[in-house]
């Protein structure tokens, strides 16, 4: 949601090179299966990001027309089930909500 909030070209190819910059000098056993590891998983992760562009905020109009046209019981069944489905995937994530 960040990135497309921001105005101007976002270069996925930079964050890439940083990225292996910064993992090459953090591991220290980084050999050249890291390396083709790591860049199959962005190259995947940039092309996925790339085909998401401009949508966030067609589904966020989407999203707030949806949310608008339900009553309050239903806004909070929905949101217990938020959580309860979060904390049952990220059990990590309750210590940040209880901050």
């Amino acid at each position: 949601l960040r990135m497309a909030k921001y105005k101007g070209d976002i270069a996925l190819g930079e964050y890439k090179a940083v990225m292996l910059a910064s993992l090459r000098s953090l591991v220290k056993d980084w050999a050249s299966l890291h390396e083709v590891s790591w860049s199959w998983l962005w190259e995947n992760v940039e092309r996925m990001l790339k085909k998401l562009m401009g949508r966030p905020a067609k589904q966020e109009a989407s999203l707030a027309a949806l949310l608008g046209s339900l009553d309050e019981t239903s806004l909070m069944t929905i949101r217990r089930e938020v959580y309860a489905r979060f904390f049952a995937l990220a059990p990590a994530g309750q210590d940040y909500f209880k901050q």
